[in-house]
């Protein structure tokens, strides 16, 4: 009788046992999210959770309390342990950290290039994945096949994965080097958008002299715009130089026929220093416009009073106007400028596309057991359910909603998700549902493409229809070949490539705005400055980048 007591109590056991594994996965998940987002979810086998040391920037609130932390170790039986680091300051942190050698098991958010995963990982630093992502991410590996440039960015030269990148396939950030003009000055001097150089020379003269915004002042700024590290793309020469020839606003290659090239010190590129200074000697370039933060743009364009910039140079026009906001009847008065033609029919648009950058990658500080909660964690943020929880909280209602009958996407189909009537949030309280931009995770054009947005580009609401119409007027000048952003240094290359990027990108861009300004006078100090590449290692920069994309 004591026997059959006993086996009675131990299947009741099992049985609660069993009854709680099918409970736990009963989050509050949407039902019709992707199926393959529970593949091998939990670390059942354990009773204690796995320990996980994960590298990432500080945030505005605590990750250890952040509830996709919390649904994350619950999920995979991990308890996450924060090395945090400022996030203007988060790649030197991790050059100390791999310097030192004290190092946590996980960058997930650690910046890598295809240089630095080439680096450590001949160092044995970081780990392949190849294996990993073959047993334990299935949603990782079908993006990896269906995303060919994707797996071909991944890889290594020596063929392992040694980083994974958020897949982020933002359409408006392909052709980020926009120009964007006032039309509401336009139609007041009778004007059309400018279409070449010539008329862009013309329009700005208008706007300078003929008081388009009617004060009887002339406080009005032609065109203005910013460096690069405080507004996206704001560089003047990022737009104006693809009216000469081509300019990738980065490593400042081209590409013909798979040869690589350097396209800043070509008599092209002099011709449009030429130009450039000639519109900033004339006051239709603000003086501002090589020093100033996003905060000065978004005074110009939201001064009290008259409106007084005419144009800028951004892939965002909210850096200038309120373009989320209805009740700013100014940021309607913006339109795209496309590409411009210059004098030798040069009109081209400034393209980004491939992966260059991987967050996350695993460390040899890491066991087998932590190396799997790991990768399974990278593959849940892979799924629809991961993306959408990792992007916008789990909480239907709050950063997410499903969409209501009607509503479209940004390709005007019938959308899945939603942000429309939301729940109020408490601007005062920061939010701290989601991990929001941080680690790797399916950004793709199918995961974008299932939330609706408004059908007018001129209401705040619309303001994402606005860019991908935009975007859609410069994909037409699309050059017909680029240099791969994505493609690996060989390994052997990787220190010298580093130094030698550094500082040719720094000799052009110092020298780009002397030659504008008018410090160096673009006739008289060209060769100088053409003969100044030598002493840089040009020829090797560029056989190196060459050597990154020849065939093997």
């Amino acid at each position: 009788m004591k026997k059959s007591i006993l086996v009675s109590l131990m299947l009741i056991l099992i049985s609660s046992i069993v009854l709680s594994a099918c409970g736990s996965s009963n989050d509050n998940t949407s039902s019709n999210t992707d199926k393959s987002s529970n593949a091998g979810a939990s670390n059942e086998t354990s009773t204690e959770p796995v320990d996980l040391g994960f590298f990432a920037p500080q945030g505005k609130a605590p990750l250890e309390d952040n509830e996709y932390t919390k649904l994350i170790e619950q999920k995979f039986g991990v308890k996450i342990k924060w090395d945090l680091a400022p996030t203007d300051a988060l790649v030197d942190r991790r050059q100390l950290l791999l310097a030192s050698g004290d190092y946590p098991e996980v960058f997930l958010e650690g910046k890598f290039t295809t240089s630095d995963l080439t680096t450590y990982g001949k160092q044995g630093v970081l780990i392949p994945l190849n294996d990993l992502i073959d047993k334990y991410a299935p949603n990782i590996k079908a993006m990896m096949e269906k995303k060919p440039y994707m797996k071909e960015a991944m890889t290594a030269p020596d063929g392992n994965i040694y980083g994974l990148p958020r897949l982020n396939e933002c359409y408006h950030c392909t052709f980020s080097q926009k120009y964007w003009m006032n039309k509401d000055w336009l139609d007041k001097l009778g004007l059309k958008v400018p279409t070449t150089t010539d008329e862009l020379y013309n329009v700005l003269k208008a706007f300078k002299t003929q008081d388009p915004n009617g004060n009887g002042k002339a406080d009005e700024i032609p065109l203005t715009g910013a460096p690069n590290k405080s507004v996206w793309n704001g560089n003047i020469d990022s737009y104006i130089m693809n009216s000469f020839i081509y300019n990738d606003n980065d490593k400042y290659l081209t590409v013909t026929d798979g040869k690589v090239d350097f396209a800043a010190n070509k008599p092209e590129w002099k011709e449009g220093l030429a130009y450039m200074h000639k519109l900033y000697s004339e006051g239709l370039i603000d003086k501002a416009a090589f020093t100033q933060n996003d905060q000065a743009v978004g005074q110009l364009g939201q001064r009290e009073g008259d409106e007084i910039v005419g144009s800028i140079t951004t892939a965002l026009i909210s850096y200038l106007v309120k373009a989320y906001e209805d009740k700013d009847e100014r940021q309607k008065h913006w339109v795209i400028v496309p590409p411009v033609k210059g004098p030798n029919g040069v009109q081209l648009a400034g393209m980004s596309q491939g992966i260059s950058e991987f967050p996350m990658a695993i460390t040899n500080k890491a066991s087998e057991e932590q190396q799997i909660a790991a990768i399974k964690i990278a593959d849940y943020a892979y799924s629809e359910e991961g993306s959408l929880f990792s992007e916008y909280g789990q909480k239907e209602g709050i950063g997410w909603k499903k969409a209501d009958a009607g509503e479209l996407n940004i390709t005007g189909q019938p959308a899945k998700y939603s942000f429309s009537n939301l729940q109020p949030v408490d601007e005062n309280v920061v939010r701290n549902d989601s991990w929001s931009l941080l680690g790797p995770k399916d950004l793709s054009k199918e995961f974008r493409d299932l939330f609706a947005t408004a059908q007018d580009p001129l209401t705040g609401a619309g303001y994402e229809k606005r860019l991908a119409d935009a975007t859609a007027a410069y994909a037409p000048y699309a050059p017909k070949e680029t240099y791969p952003s994505g493609a690996y240094v060989k390994p052997e290359d990787t220190d010298t490539i580093a130094q030698l990027a550094t500082s040719i990108k720094d000799y052009v861009n110092s020298n780009m705005a002397q030659f504008i300004i008018g410090d160096k006078d673009v006739e008289k100090d060209w060769d100088g400055y053409v003969k100044g590449f030598d002493g840089l290692n040009l020829d090797q920069y560029i056989q190196i980048y060459q050597n990154a994309i020849a065939k093997k």
